[in-house]
């Protein structure tokens, strides 16, 4: 059996294991295999067919893996829907106190409430997002 074929299987085979383990590491390995295996086809030497496996797997190792990693777990420090609200500041529309009133916030009309629960903020004075609960921002 020709070379080219024994690269082809244990490309094959690495993608099965990349697919159980999820780590990204044996799919590059895998895609230095293939590219031996292509390498092999093309009439490359058994030692040229190495050197191809490993320096694609050592490339894609050090240049794609970190890359492909940043894009799958992406940072935590990324706040998305309300929770990107947090922290803004808003426009009092109706006096709010520690049951009921009215902000704009991000160019929407709130229903607001008082973080302590004891304040009351005037209509037309700007105050800071400290949490949203349910369809209601908490302020202060």
């Amino acid at each position: 059996m020709d070379a080219w074929v024994w690269w082809v299987i244990g490309a094959v085979v690495l993608i099965v294991a990349e697919m159980l383990s999820l780590t990204l590491i044996l799919a590059m390995l895998a895609a230095g295999a293939a590219a031996a295996a292509v390498a092999g086809l093309l009439g490359v030497n058994v030692l040229g067919q190495v050197l191809i496996f490993a320096g694609v797997s050592l490339a894609g190792l050090v240049v794609v893996r970190p890359v492909a990693k940043r894009h799958l777990y992406p940072s935590p420090s990324i706040r998305t829907g309300v929770d990107a609200l947090v922290g803004s500041k808003a426009l009092v529309l109706e006096q709010v106190d520690a049951h009921r009133g009215r902000i704009k916030l991000a160019g929407e009309v709130w229903s607001a409430r008082t973080y302590d629960g004891e304040s009351v903020i005037e209509p037309g004075q700007t105050v800071d997002v400290i949490k949203i609960d349910g369809a209601t921002a908490l302020v202060i």
